[in-house]
């Protein structure tokens, strides 16, 4: 009576309390999270869903981690999302869980929790904004302001025309639409079966979103009755084809942080190689920036993820027996797909871009635990380089000098960023795409080897090598390059090598030493204390595994 009581002040009658699913809808909502900040209307519609389904929803906030605002980086908090998700969701009378998200790392944070107890789940997230527009052309954001950026650095735009192209570049409700790591974790968990089909690409202000939202809570209601689980759904045959769908689209290099953590939490085997491995068959389909030239909005109405997976299945690149949270495989919800533009989704059998221009894992003495450079947003001509080391401890130390003239680097030098790795940041930030040097975008130069123990913006784009592992903080071979040193970069022979003898190497060793920590108390301390490497997805190595959905002791 005591728990009925209270929850009756908030006007619930007492005809809810006759043993119906209790379904909790967890969600990001929050205006300090821009992409966000239209979920309170999508949860009205979960809420819908689930009314009609015979379910009693329940909605609850949990920590919105917007790439936009916060700091130092949004990945630095996606572990404590998780964390509260997981306990809040395990602590509370749930029955199942909808999971409402939209910046990127709200997507795997939420996901990650919701593995971790292992009750019924599906995700909805958010949805792309409406495609930019600014003076006759499409705009995508993030990959239109590092373009801006450089134009205005390089004297050929001024700062009135970008302070208009920012309010033409976000013009709606939603997410990033270009296929920065939003869309891609969007359609990743998709793939993974998380998402009804169709759902990850509808624009977040088209009336289609509300309707897929409203039809998850619906659904999440007959998956608690069927005890349909994540561990049910997110097996190694579904992050196969996660992985594959994420070639497929051009999709972000930080898929793989975060589908590592996600399968960490699963008890699915997952290597960094695998991403290489699987991704190598499979051709770039989805024409979209930063690699292409089209946005979500288009992606949607050409048909959206669903055709993708389709072209997939039909070329025996998927596997289609796959569960989904549909209760039906994902062969069967994409059976009926049809593409309406062939330009946006190319055939496979004439792909936007070949088998093999997909994210590529690199190995050498500089990165011993592995680098990602994501070949479909590089330069080709850069895929192949030999050139000088200018080493830089921190990206502020670059920031501090990229615009001054006299600044000693030329355009075929290798720009190294360091100390931005999960510990050295700490959180491993969206820094590793440093804009080129001022002098160089004033020559004419667009594109330089850059290389780096973080991430990059999946809206980035350049040659740019990161999550370079064991990260310098940690003293990984990355700590012991010094400026005038020679990189040689071979994309195709999936290599990156400091050609210096390892005696050297060795003496630096000797002398190296540890950086300061970042914190010795509060959050930052406990991140630094048990944060992972990049290539096991930067998750806590207490939160590995899942912990099932039992409160560790019973009360009352």
């Amino acid at each position: 009576m005591i728990y009925r009581s209270w929850m009756r002040n908030q006007g619930f009658g007492a005809e809810v309390f006759d043993g119906r699913r209790v379904i909790g809808i967890a969600s990001t909502w929050s205006e300090l999270a821009p992409c966000n900040a239209h979920l309170d209307r999508v949860a009205e519609a979960v809420k819908r869903g689930v009314w009609q389904a015979g379910g009693f929803p329940l909605e609850f906030p949990v920590m919105a981690t917007g790439e936009t605002l916060i700091r130092p980086t949004a990945m630095f908090y996606r572990n404590l999302l998780a964390l509260q998700a997981e306990e809040l969701i395990r602590a509370n009378p749930l029955d199942g869980v909808v999971l409402l998200s939209g910046c990127d790392k709200t997507t795997p944070g939420l996901l990650m929790g919701a593995a971790s107890v292992d009750l019924p789940a599906v995700m909805v997230t958010g949805g792309p904004m409406l495609n930019g527009k600014y003076r006759g052309q499409d705009v995508g954001s993030g990959t239109h302001v590092w373009k801006f950026e450089a134009e205005m650095k390089a004297g050929r735009m001024t700062a009135a025309e970008c302070a208009v192209a920012e309010g033409c570049m976000a013009r709606s409700n939603g997410h990033c639409m270009t296929m920065g790591t939003a869309s891609t974790m969007a359609c990743v968990a998709e793939a993974l079966g998380m998402q009804l089909p169709g759902s990850a690409t509808w624009p977040a202000v088209d009336a289609r979103r509300f309707e897929v939202a409203q039809e998850a809570g619906r659904r999440i209601v007959a998956m608690v009755d069927e005890d349909l689980r994540p561990s049910a759904i997110m097996t190694r045959a579904a992050f196969e084809n996660a992985i594959r769908a994420n070639a497929a689209i051009g999709g972000s290099t930080n898929a793989i942080v975060h589908l590592l953590a996600l399968a960490g939490r699963l008890g699915v085997e997952l290597a960094l190689d695998d991403f290489d491995a699987l991704a190598r068959p499979v051709p770039t389909v989805v024409n979209l920036m930063p690699s292409g030239r089209f946005l979500m909005e288009d992606f949607c109405y050409a048909g959206g993820l669903p055709v993708v997976l389709r072209q997939l299945a039909d070329a025996g690149l998927l596997n289609a027996d796959a569960t989904t949270v549909t209760g039906a495989s994902v062969g069967e919800n994409v059976a009926g797909a049809e593409c309406f533009d062939a330009e946006v989704i190319t055939p496979l059998d004439e792909p936007f871009q070949p088998a093999g221009t997909g994210t590529a894992v690199l190995r050498g003495n500089l990165c011993p635990g592995g680098a990602v450079i994501k070949q479909s947003a590089a330069s080709p001509e850069l895929l192949t380089h030999r050139g000088r080391a200018v080493v830089f401890d921190t990206p502020e130390e670059y920031h501090a000098v990229c615009d001054d003239p006299e600044t000693d680097i030329a355009a075929d030098d290798v720009i190294v960023i360091r100390g931005a790795g999960p510990r050295g940041y700490p959180g491993m930030p969206e820094v590793a795409n440093v804009p080129l040097p001022a002098k160089l975008l004033k020559a004419g130069v667009t594109d330089m080897v850059r290389v780096c123990d973080g991430r990059m913006s999946g809206t980035g784009y350049g040659t740019v090598v990161l999550h370079v592992t064991p990260e310098a903080a940690v003293g990984g071979p990355l700590a012991l390059v010094r400026t005038g040193d020679t990189i040689e970069l071979d994309v195709p022979g999936r290599s990156l090598t400091l050609d210096v003898p390892d005696d050297e190497l060795a003496r630096r060793r000797e002398a190296w030493q540890e950086p300061p920590a970042a914190a010795d108390s509060g959050y930052a301390w406990l991140y630094t204390e048990h944060v992972l490497q990049a290539d096991r997805g930067a998750d806590f190595g207490f939160l590995v595994g899942s912990r099932g959905a039992a409160v560790p002791r019973e009360s009352h």
